[in-house]
C-alpha cells in the first residue's frame, strides 16, 4: 500500500493514562494503514486497547490525563498534534465514529432527526434547514428507521434503534474513515445484517474506509478485509482476514478463533475458553432436563405504555409492548427469549423480575403472585434475593460512586449475616469466576472497560446465590474469550445448583449453546416456542426462519 492510497495512517501509536501512582500504558507502538474502501477489523479482549486506538484516531482523549505519542494522519492532518479547531473540522467530516453506548452519545433533549440535521449543517454551512432535514430523514431510512420517527426522542427507541441512529449520524457527511466501536453489540441478527449491509453499500458508493472495533470474530470473518489482533495494548498479529482466521500464527489469535461461538458446532457443547493457547471444547455428557417443577410462569401477559389523556383532555393511544404472552420456566432449565430490538423481550423479562407492572395477565414465581410484591414487603425482599438480574447496559446499572467491593457485596449485606471479611472473600471469589481478581475490589466502575463492567454486574447478580437469573444480553459487550468464561460459568451454576436462567439475547449462536428451550418474540407476541433442536433444525414460523437466515 502506498501512502497516497491510505486515508488513515497510524505510526508507533502509544497512549498512556495518568494513574494514582504512575502512568498506565493502554496502547504501545501500534502501527497500521487503512486504504480507501477497506475494512479493518481491530480485535481483542476487553481492556486490550482497541477502543483506545479508535478514540485516539478521533483526537478524543483528554490531554490533561492522557499522553499520546506517535502519528495519526487523516486527510494530511496529524491528529496527535492538531489543535481543537482543526480537529472539529475533521471529526464528523473526514473521520467519524460510532460509539458502543448510544444512549450516552445522543442528546436526550432533542429529536433524533434534529440531531442528524445539526451534524449535517456543521459541515455544510450553505445547507438550509430543509436540505438538512431531508438528508437526516434519508439517512434514518437507510438504517431502517421510518421517516415518521424523525421527531422522536432517544428514550422512545429501543437500544438497537438508538444504535442505528448513531450509525446514521456518523455516516451523514460521507466521511473518508468510519471508526465503528462495537456498532452492532445491542442489535439482533436481522438488524445486524441490515446495518452491515448499509456499511457495505456506503463503502462501494463513497469509498468509505472502516475500522471495525469488535470482539465478534464471526463478524470479522464476514465483513473485514484485514484484521489486527491486540492484546495488552500491543499488536500480536495482523494480516488478511482469511489468512489470519484460517492459519493464525500467534497462540492468542488461535485461542480467540477457537473461542468464537460458531453455529456449526454441536448444540449443548461447552464453549472453549482461552486460558490455554489452544483450547479444547468441553462437552456436557448429561442430558438436559426437558421439564420439571415450574418455577416461573406468565399467562396472557399484556404490557402497555402511555395512554390516558393529555393535559388538554384529548385521548392518547397506549402502545402495546407485550400482547397475550404465555411462557413458563422449570427449575434447572434455561429458556432463551429471542427477537429483534423492540420485540418486547426485555419488557417481558422486567415483568418477571418484578420491575415492570403488567397491564393484564398473571405472573408467578414459585407459585407467588409477583404483582403483589409492590404491597408485600416480605415478598418483595424474598424475590429480590431469589431473582437476580444482569442488565444489558453496565454503564447505567453500576453505581459510579461505589467501589467494586461495595457493588458486589451489597446483596450479601442485605440478604445474609456474613461478616465484612466473609463478604470480601465471597466478592473476590465471584470476581475470579467472571475473569477478574481481588485486586479490582477497591476500584470504581469508570476504571474498567465496558466488558469488564459487565463482568462486575454478573458477579453482583451471582452473589446471593439466586434461584433464577434473568440475563438481558449479558455477554453482548464481551469479547469471545470472556463470553466463553461467563457462559461456561452460568452452565456450571445451572447444573450444580439447579439454577434457572431466563436468557434474553439476539445472539443466536450463544442461545443455541446455552438454552434448553427457546421462545421467539416478534412485535410483542411469542410466535414460536420449542426445544433448541425444534427451533434451529425445524423452524415453523416465517419470522423464525428470517432470524436464522440473517445469521452472519
Amino acid at each position: 500500500m502506498t501512502e497516497r492510497e491510505a486515508v488513515l495512517r497510524v505510526r508507533e501509536l502509544t497512549v498512556e493514562f495518568s494513574g494514582p501512582r504512575s502512568l498506565v500504558t493502554a496502547v504501545e507502538d501500534v502501527s497500521f494503514d487503512l486504504a480507501r474502501g477497506e475494512v479493518l477489523g481491530l480485535v481483542g479482549e476487553s481492556g486490550s486497547g482497541k477502543s483506545t486506538v479508535g478514540l485516539a484516531a478521533m483526537g478524543l482523549h483528554d490531554p490533561a490525563r492522557t499522553t499520546v505519542r506517535g502519528t495519526i494522519e487523516v486527510g494530511g492532518v496529524d491528529v496527535v498534534t492538531a489543535g481543537e479547531d482543526r480537529l472539529q473540522t475533521l471529526r464528523g467530516g473526514r473521520i467519524a465514529m460510532v460509539f458502543q453506548d448510544a444512549l450516552a452519545s445522543l442528546s436526550p433533549f432533542h429529536g433524533v432527526g434534529a440531531q442528524l440535521a445539526e451534524a449535517y449543517r456543521l459541515h455544510h454551512k450553505d445547507a438550509g434547514r430543509d436540505r438538512a432535514r431531508s438528508r437526516a430523514v434519508e439517512m434514518l431510512e437507510r438504517v431502517g428507521i421510518p421517516a415518521a420517527r424523525a421527531r422522536d426522542y432517544p428514550h422512545q427507541f429501543s437500544g438497537g434503534m438508538r444504535q442505528r441512529v448513531m450509525i446514521a449520524m456518523a455516516l451523514i457527511n460521507r466521511p473518508d474513515v468510519l471508526i465503528a466501536d462495537e456498532p452492532t453489540t445491542a442489535l439482533d441478527a436481522r438488524v445486524q445484517r441490515q446495518v452491515l449491509d448499509v456499511l457495505g453499500e456506503l463503502q462501494s458508493e463513497f469509498g468509505t474506509a472502516v475500522v471495525l472495533v469488535t470482539h465478534d470474530v464471526d463478524m470479522v470473518a464476514a465483513v473485514t478485509d484485514r484484521m489486527l489482533v491486540m492484546r495488552g495494548g500491543r499488536t500480536v498479529e495482523t494480516g488478511p482476514t482469511h489468512r489470519v482466521l484460517s492459519a493464525p500464527d500467534h497462540p492468542y489469535t488461535r485461542a480467540l478463533v477457537g473461542a468464537a461461538p460458531s453455529l456449526d458446532t454441536v448444540p449443548g457443547s461447552r464453549l472453549p475458553t482461552v486460558d490455554v493457547p489452544e483450547p479444547a471444547v468441553r462437552t456436557d455428557p448429561r442430558e438436559r432436563p426437558q421439564g420439571g417443577t415450574v418455577l416461573a410462569e406468565v399467562s396472557d401477559l399484556r404490557v402497555e405504555f402511555g395512554g390516558g389523556r393529555t393535559l388538554l383532555g384529548s385521548r392518547r393511544e397506549a402502545t402495546q409492548a407485550v400482547r397475550d404472552v404465555s411462557l413458563h420456566l422449570a427449575e434447572g432449565e434455561t429458556l432463551g427469549l429471542v427477537g429483534e430490538s423492540g420485540s418486547g423481550k426485555s419488557t417481558t423479562a422486567r415483568v418477571l423480575a418484578g420491575l415492570q407492572r403488567p397491564s393484564g395477565g398473571t405472573v408467578r414465581f414459585d407459585g407467588r403472585d409477583i404483582a403483589r410484591a409492590a404491597e408485600d414487603a416480605a415478598l418483595r425482599r424474598s424475590l429480590s434475593r431469589e431473582v437476580q438480574l444482569v442488565f444489558q447496559d453496565p454503564y447505567a446499572s453500576l453505581n459510579p460512586r461505589r467501589t467494586v467491593e461495595e457493588i458486589v457485596t451489597t446483596p450479601l449485606r442485605v440478604h445474609t449475616r456474613m461478616s465484612r471479611q466473609e463478604r470480601r472473600d465471597r466478592a473476590a471469589e465471584l470476581l475470579a469466576q467472571v475473569g477478574l481478581d481481588a485486586a479490582h475490589l477497591p476500584r470504581y466502575p469508570h476504571e474498567f472497560s465496558g466488558g469488564q463492567r459487565q463482568r462486575i454486574g454478573i458477579a453482583r447478580a451471582l452473589a446471593p446465590r439466586p434461584r433464577l437469573i434473568i440475563a438481558d444480553e449479558p455477554v453482548s459487550a464481551l469479547d469471545v474469550s470472556v463470553q466463553a468464561q461467563v457462559l461456561n460459568l452460568l452452565m456450571d451454576l445451572r447444573d450444580e445448583l439447579g439454577l434457572s436462567l431466563l436468557f434474553v439475547s439476539h445472539d443466536l449462536a450463544v442461545v443455541r449453546h446455552l438454552c434448553d428451550r427457546i421462545a421467539v418474540m416478534h412485535r410483542g407476541e411469542i410466535v414460536e416456542t420449542g426445544t433448541r433442536e425444534d427451533i434451529f433444525d425445524g423452524p415453523q414460523e416465517t419470522y423464525t426462519k428470517e432470524l436464522l437466515a440473517a445469521r452472519l
